[in-house]
């Protein structure tokens, strides 16, 4: 059975010898290691926060104190040691263990939490909200993986440094994002490791340790002289002392006994607290602690006689073609400057990095610095190519408005995970950028259906004086559809003719919707599917053609039903006067997120793949908007224009609008 056999929760944890920990924590590495193998998930970060995970949850009487976590992709210890481990083997598939914090799957995971830097900020609304209520309730911020050096984060400093209650940041500190830390913070923090000697700290700390007193301000006192008589260890003129934190480290984040000691002795300062924790990414893990971004967040992987290897699949991912494709574009071009937030990697540009290390940056977890700068490369000259995942560029809207669009320069955004991502789930979906970019005037949004579209994607949007958006998912491209000629801005592609219906398909989802039609040319049904390639601006010619024909037309996306692609559909068809009754529009479900699962299993549950469409087309023709009432399995919502614009009706089917 093993010490993680025994643990149910904390409190188990709690009545364990302070010696029998580091066992502990191995077994903690060997189970995470073991189901991450199988399922893929955050693997690095993970193996590196075990001993503090540990160290917390012994100090501190989780969930009646409060645990708040930033990058939540660090929290699988945290699940193991919460009551999860029955059931972690299940971990990022459907129905099972989220990989992120779940307010819905446990007590102690106060919030769903997938972006960066929120932790300190929610804390603070946490710790001031508590004082209001007359709580007495310590309250605890984990900051990781590079996020500190968020903008959101340093907000969070701010308002927290004001607090006058128990207030403890902790800063683990592994030297990296997904990539390895950016910019002057990380700067910062490595002279303040470099400057001090972990073995001089806890021996200064358990000299003083027989004279603390418990809590309060003598404690207080205390730890001022503590500081004080260490200052010949620590690089001076650290910033969070002068952000009003009493600042201690930075500390060994792997010494159990150390951190359990720190903690008590921090645990009811009031006053706000940052300890500085350094711990190794992939620690205990030597290829892990080897190449630490590669195994950030695997695939499943097997390892044998100490040699890992990762189950990449067969095919190419469309993140490799982009990249592929804007070295070929870079290379004629020398304007091109790409650019990324924290995600070289994922993204593809570290290979872009490679080429051309002159004309590459990446910004470190900051999404609205990162549109930003690119605003200013664009205007000082430059052909700037931002590369970040849909559901973060979110984090970087205002700067898209403000400093890109308003002024009208060239920015290129490349929106890779768009759409549904499979295992990450709800807090990764890339469901909104049609929705949120699409009124903003002047952006062209274009959508390629296989690797010679994001090609000529690209090429167009690297020519255009406006800013463009290209999206595209975390999958494979497909083999391609036909003959690719130029994107030309606002103009679709009719791939496909038949008389029966017509499917208009936006980006990836032409491959269903072609396969649909296959399905439904079995059944002696032949309908037309047109690739729209673009959602801003529509090609009105494309919508005039599918609406004057008398017969069903059902437009598809991998994005939600709310404000996407369909919607500009029905907008142009309503600007035009056309007939839109009987028609349909499927996308993601507007009322409910999508759970965490296989990206072909998501698809599925929401009515995207080819027999989803098929059915919803075959329904269409046999028995006309009333053909799509029946109830369904999966319990998504949908709705289907029954009237002109403006007027639906609703019912529990698949994600149909």
């Amino acid at each position: 059975m093993g010490l993680l056999g025994t643990i149910s929760g904390p409190e188990d944890l709690r009545r364990l010898a302070v010696d029998q920990l580091p066992a502990l924590a191995e077994e903690l590495r060997a189970r995470i290691i073991e189901v991450v193998g199988r399922n893929g998930g955050h693997l690095s970060s993970n193996l590196g926060v075990t001993e503090l995970t540990i160290a917390l949850h012994r100090a501190f009487d989780f969930p009646g104190d409060r645990l708040l976590w930033d990058v939540g992709h660090q929290c699988y210890p945290h699940k193991l040691l919460t009551g999860r481990n029955a059931h972690f083997d299940t971990l990022r598939q459907a129905g099972g263990v989220s990989g992120f914090p779940s307010a819905t799957e446990s007590e102690y995971d106060l919030f769903d939490v997938g972006h960066a830097g929120t932790a300190i900020a929610t804390a603070v609304g946490l710790a001031r909200g508590d004082q209001a209520l007359g709580r007495d309730v310590r309250v605890v911020a984990l900051v990781g993986d590079a996020s500190i050096v968020n903008g959101v984060a340093f907000e969070g400093l701010n308002q927290a440094g004001t607090l006058e209650r128990q207030f403890l940041a902790v800063l683990n500190d592994n030297n990296w994002g997904i990539s390895p830390t950016q910019g002057a913070v990380s700067q910062h923090l490595s002279r303040l490791r470099s400057s001090h000697k972990y073995e001089e700290l806890k021996r200064k700390v358990r000299d003083l340790l027989p004279r603390l007193p418990l809590v309060g301000k003598p404690m207080f006192d205390t730890l001022d002289s503590l500081k004080e008589g260490l200052k010949a260890t620590l690089a001076p003129h650290q910033i969070f002392d002068q952000l009003g934190f009493q600042y201690v480290g930075p500390i060994d984040g792997h010494d159990i006994a150390h951190l359990i000691e720190m903690l008590d002795i921090l645990k009811d300062v009031q006053h706000p607290v940052l300890l500085h924790v350094h711990t190794d990414k992939g620690r205990g893990c030597e290829w892990a602690m080897a190449e630490p971004g590669r195994f950030h967040s695997p695939q499943p992987f097997n390892v044998k006689s100490g040699k890992v290897t990762v189950q990449n699949g067969s095919g190419k991912s469309w993140t490799r073609a982009f990249v592929d494709a804007l070295n070929r574009l870079a290379e004629d071009d020398d304007r091109v400057f790409a650019m990324t937030a924290a995600m070289p990697d994922g993204t593809g540009l570290d290979k872009f990095a490679e080429r051309f290390p002159d004309r590459f940056l990446d910004c470190g977890i900051a999404e609205s610095s990162t549109v930003d700068i690119a605003a200013g490369l664009a205007k000082a000259g430059l052909r700037p190519v931002v590369a970040v995942y849909s559901t973060f560029l979110q984090r970087g809207f205002d700067q898209v408005f403000q400093e890109v669009c308003l002024q009208g320069l060239p920015v290129l955004f490349c929106m890779d995970r768009a759409g549904l991502v499979g295992g990450d789930g709800a807090v990764h979906h890339g469901f909104l950028d049609i929705t949120y970019l699409r009124g903003l005037p002047g952006l062209v949004l274009m959508a390629p259906a296989d690797e010679p579209e994001l090609h000529e994607a690209l090429k167009l949007g690297l020519s255009l004086p406006v800013p463009a958006a290209i999206r595209y998912p975390r999958d494979n491209v497909p083999e391609p559809f036909s003959d690719c000629p130029p994107f030309v801005t606002g103009v679709s592609r009719r791939i496909r003719e038949g008389d029966a219906a017509t499917i208009l398909a936006y980006g990836t989802t032409t491959g269903p919707a072609l396969e649909a039609a296959e399905l439904l040319a079995a059944e002696d049904v032949e309908v037309a599917v047109v690739n729209a390639r673009f959602a801003r601006p529509i090609d009105r010619d494309m919508v005039d053609a599918a609406f004057c024909g008398n017969r069903p037309v059902v437009t598809v996306e991998d994005h939600s039903v709310t404000g996407g692609f369909g919607a500009a559909v029905l907008e142009v068809a309503q600007e035009l006067g056309l007939d839109v009754r009987g028609s349909a529009r499927l996308g993601l479900p507007a009322d409910r997120f999508v759970a965490h699962g296989s990206r072909k299993r998501q698809l599925a549950e929401v009515g995207l793949d080819a027999a989803g469409i098929a059915s919803v087309v075959q329904r269409l023709l046999e028995h006309g908007e009333s053909g799509l009432e029946d109830s369904d399995s999966s319990g998504a919502r949908w709705t289907t224009l029954t009237a002109p614009v403006g007027l639906s009706r609703t019912a529990d089917r698949p994600a149909i609008r």
